[in-house]
């Protein structure tokens, strides 16, 4: 029976689609004549009644005029694998207008029509018309049905319902239910389908056979995220999300966009609100430039900045794909949503001290926010030289450019690396605090202040995306050590409130941004197996699926990161900034130091920079032997040698202006 029935809808999809519209006419017609014939014989309360021929005539004019407003509202043009309920509302129209013909065609051509006859002939041609047509969409859809994967929408909102129809409409997920925070809404119906409250969420997932839970909960959703997340992992199934409503505003994402779990839901942070006041004021109508502008940091400064409504922003990166990604970003979110902002986008170096005065002097910037920078620990302690030049280097040129074009603020990103460094990208980062610091003192016309925090969930050579592509790959999952532990932040969170404290600056002040609780590596690796519907193989669970390897401290890193590096920090009027109390250099000795390490570099000295890093007052101690990849393969000693011996030796590591 099954195959006949599989055979006879084949036959049918292979019509085309004119002679599926005759047939669906010739039903419609039909049904027409049923539902007339079937109202006069309720109402007249007789199965064997005929139609007179005073009858033929309204009903063939009935069935034309219905037939015509059908085709004049669209219905033959729908699919029926794809209709939506919106075809109700079609049909009830054509069958209201049909209602209303046969009454005035029954007056016109003097047929008997009792009052009842039109509502029960109405209420019959209803049925007959919108009850096939989702008969045949379900019956056609049911193979389909049964291969789609059952899911769970957590939210009951906007957002969770336009998951909903779109998920209907796709051909990947069948959604089986809602997942509600108010536990009052447990087992009402929502579009047909059961609302569970949160506490029944294990219960849902084992009796529906839940494959996927869907997070689709709106931005102004009251809840405790951590406890949400802690529920969702023991479920045991894959834990995903739907896109943020600036993607979907912007046009970068659509709603049916199912991603992994963003970090801050990793975390279960409450998010950071952001406050427009003191940051519109420096911002709004003016021209602000953000270098590193295609960096992790710098493309989330450049998203919030643009939503101040500054006149210009201006992007600099020296990484061309960066560079094209956000600028592109940006145009689609300013297109989007009406706004009157010009982006600029500049390729170039930091180091370029001319290109850098040139372009703030031609934009007129007003702030500047100096992200660009080598952040990744291991890479720079194999590049020392790189990592001087743009983290120190580029820091004092781009200042320097910031003073001589009469830039207002200049804000730099700094690190809890820079804290008592044990590697040289902390040690770079406070040798170029220092050099803000000494510039501050030194001038009046610009205010420079630091913004110092930890590491950036989402950023590049974030540990989430690592270990997400290592369990997707089957695992191991590489952490350092068991006890490593730090403070984490998502982007969002850091760009929002690195604009804030950039308006709070006066003239060298550090800030130190709040954290929150450190977090332990491991757990957080844990966490992401849990969530992605996997298992954590350890001695004890020999099946589980992804195992854990401890693969011990990379050069230059600490167990723990600090944010202070004295006590007893100052409060701010934003608790989630503090101001450091912490010692500075003057001008004159900043310089002096500054000098002695262009020259170590100018000899590719490793060695000397290294020591000069560490007697200067940066707290630097390393922690290891130099492990520049240049420097030991050269037979470290000597490597000056070899610098003096290439062409040109003078000018290498020359920084250009």
């Amino acid at each position: 029976m099954n195959d006949q029935l599989a055979n006879a809808l084949k036959k049918l999809f292979e019509l085309s689609r004119p002679q599926k519209r005759m047939i669906s006419v010739t039903a419609d017609l039909t049904f027409v004549f049923l539902s007339l014939w079937a109202a006069y014989a309720l109402r007249l309360e007789t199965w064997l009644w005929r139609p007179t021929w005073n009858h033929l005539p309204v009903f063939f004019v009935t069935g034309v005029i219905t037939i015509a407003v059908f085709v004049r509202l669209g219905l033959y043009r729908a699919v029926i694998r794809y209709i939506s309920e919106k075809a109700l509302m079609v049909v009830l129209a054509g069958v209201v207008a049909s209602g209303l013909s046969l009454v005035v065609s029954g007056y016109l051509l003097q047929a008997m029509v009792p009052r009842s006859v039109p509502v029960m002939y109405g209420s019959f041609l209803f049925i007959m018309v919108a009850g096939t047509r989702f008969g045949f969409r379900a019956l056609i859809n049911r193979p389909m049905e049964k291969t789609k994967g059952r899911v769970l929408i957590v939210g009951t909102g906007s957002r969770a319902l336009e998951l909903h129809h779109a998920l209907i409409q796709g051909t990947e997920y069948r959604p089986m239910g809602f997942v509600t925070l108010d536990s009052k809404k447990h087992r009402s119906l929502i579009a047909g389908f059961q609302v569970y409250a949160v506490s029944h969420l294990k219960k849902a997932v084992n009796e529906q056979g839940i494959q996927r839970v869907f997070l689709a909960l709106d931005d102004n959703v009251a809840l405790s995220r951590k406890e949400l997340i802690r529920t969702l992992e023991e479920l045991q199934v894959p834990i995903q999300t739907v896109p943020a409503v600036s993607e979907l505003v912007a046009g970068t994402a659509r709603i049916n966009d199912i991603r992994d779990l963003d970090p801050a839901e990793l975390l279960g942070r409450e998010p950071v609100q952001p406050s427009r006041g003191p940051t519109k004021d420096i911002v709004q109508g003016r021209a602000v430039m953000v270098t590193g502008a295609g960096g992790s940091i710098g493309s989330e400064l450049c998203r919030q900045l643009v939503q101040e409504q500054p006149s210009a922003i201006v992007l600099m990166e020296q990484s061309e794909y960066a560079l094209y990604s956000i600028d592109k970003e940006l145009k689609a979110i300013v297109s989007a949503q009406g706004l009157s902002v010009n982006v600029h986008s500049m390729l170039g170096s930091v180091l370029h001290r001319r290109r850098c005065e040139a372009i703030m002097r031609t934009f007129k910037v007003d702030t500047v926010y100096h992200a660009a920078a080598y952040k990744h620990v291991p890479l720079v302690e194999s590049n020392v030289i790189e990592g001087l030049q743009n983290n120190v280097m580029g820091t004092r040129h781009c200042a320097e450019a910031a003073i001589a074009a009469g830039v207002n603020r200049f804000v730099l990103i700094s690190t809890d690396k820079a804290v008592r460094p044990a590697n040289v990208m902390g040690a770079t980062k406070r040798m170029a605090e220092l050099v803000l610091q000494g510039l501050s003192a030194h001038q009046q016309g610009t205010i420079f202040s630091i913004v110092r925090f930890g590491n950036v969930l989402g950023s590049s050579g974030s540990v989430v995306p690592l270990f997400r592509d290592q369990i997707r790959s089957g695992g191991p999952v590489t952490v350092t050590h068991p006890e490593v532990i730090r403070y984490f932040m998502t982007i969002p969170e850091a760009g929002h409130l690195v604009r804030q404290a950039a308006a709070m600056g006066k003239g060298g002040e550090v800030f130190v941004l709040n954290m929150g609780e450190p977090v332990k590596i491991a757990d957080l690796a844990k966490r992401m197996i849990r969530l992605m519907g996997l298992s954590e193989r350890t001695g004890l669970n020999s099946d589980g699926d992804i195992e854990i390897v401890y693969t011990g401290l990379r050069p230059g890193e600490k167990l723990y990161e600090e944010l202070l590096i004295g006590d007893n920090p100052v409060a701010t009027t934003n608790a989630r900034i503090m101001m450091a109390r912490e010692a500075c250099l003057p001008w004159a000795e900043v310089r002096v130091l500054l000098e002695e390490l262009v020259q170590a570099s100018q000899q590719f000295d490793c060695a000397r920079v290294v020591q000069i890093l560490s007697e200067a007052p940066t707290g630097f101690s390393p922690q290891h032997v130099l492990q520049d990849e240049l420097w030991s393969v050269s037979g470290n000693p000597d490597v000056p040698a070899v610098a003096e011996a290439l062409p040109n030796s003078s000018n290498i590591y020359k920084f250009p202006v």
